[in-house]
């Protein structure tokens, strides 16, 4: 029923059993569930280590290529109707994600999403919204790229992959993926605990690393420009909504990880020269009617390079 594939690379084999134990805890049985492990060239296998889980797991190791070529190892060797990316260092929750299990046993949805949360409590009461297209969602929703927050029925990938040797990739594969489902349940189901790690890939901080986030972000934000421009309109619409959040996260970051007025100005030409800038006029939230109205003028550019950076570290 389910194909869960995790990358594993460099995370302490604790982090990875309990990750494992997370999955064999739900209600699935053996022939309802396949759990895929790619090792992607980690200094030592921790295959001596999961011994205790040879019968329930496939285990793969390979050269060390990424997250991306990891969890597209991962896709081909798939069996299930359903596919659900997990990080080694993270854990399913059982009571909600059982939630989300019931939403595609019973209601046969394309994708169902849920939410993550670094600070899992007590089981609360869930809200399920009635089933709409991935296009109606994205034309009226800001949805979360992270590609661990949903399960999805594998038919509908079709060729769709993640780009190799980037960083940011779930922000270019979660709006194509999801405009290929024509029923997307969406839930408040806190079913998926992220764990903080220090060396992980979100939280490096070194410089070099913070550039090429954000290159890989304008990289993202392009490809996936020049993709809306051949898509039917209702599609279209869907994904401008998404291009235009991300610019707006890519200019935010600009500001936060460089405070350069002159990388910022830069960037803008840049932007602006692909048709991505200014933003365009629409009033999607109100973080982004207030960022495009001062991003539009140097002036305004000039406050957001002062205040932007007193703001809190968005997680």
């Amino acid at each position: 029923m389910v194909s869960f594939i995790i990358a594993y690379y460099e995370v302490p084999v604790k982090m990875l059993r309990e990750c494992l134990d997370s999955i064999l805890a739900l209600s699935l049985s053996s022939s309802e569930r396949q759990i895929i492990v790619v090792d992607d060239g980690s200094d030592e296998s921790p295959i001596t280590a999961l011994t205790d889980y040879a019968d329930d797991i496939l285990y793969l190791r390979q050269r060390h290529q990424g997250l991306s070529v990891a969890r597209n190892t991962g896709i081909r060797m798939a069996t299930g109707e359903y596919l659900q990316f997990v990080d080694a260092d993270d854990l399913l929750l059982n009571a909600p994600y059982e939630h989300c299990l019931d939403q595609v046993r019973f209601g046969k949805y394309e994708m169902v999403t849920f939410c993550l949360t670094d600070k899992p409590g007590a089981p609360t009461e869930i809200n399920t919204s009635e089933p709409q297209s991935g296009a109606e969602l994205m034309r009226h929703t800001n949805i979360h790229g992270s590609a661990c927050g949903y399960l999805f029925r594998r038919s509908i990938l079709g060729d769709l992959r993640f780009t190799p040797d980037i960083l940011h990739e779930d922000e270019e594969f979660t709006p194509q993926l999801m405009l290929r489902a024509e029923s997307v349940c969406i839930t408040d189901a806190k079913a998926y605990h992220y764990r903080h790690r220090s060396g992980s890939i979100i939280t490096g901080s070194h410089i070099r690393q913070r550039l090429r986030r954000l290159n890989d972000s304008k990289g993202v934000i392009l490809r996936l420009h020049t993709i809306a421009d051949r898509l039917p309109a209702e599609e279209r619409a869907g994904l401008q909504r998404r291009i235009a959040q991300l610019t707006m996260d890519y200019l935010y970051n600009v500001i936060r990880q460089t405070k350069s007025s002159v990388y910022l100005e830069h960037r803008v030409e840049e932007l602006r020269r692909k048709g991505l800038f200014p933003l365009p006029d629409r009033d999607y939230t109100r973080k982004y009617t207030w960022f495009r109205r001062l991003s539009n003028s140097r002036k305004g550019r000039a406050l957001l390079l002062r205040i932007i950076p007193l703001f809190p570290q968005e997680r």
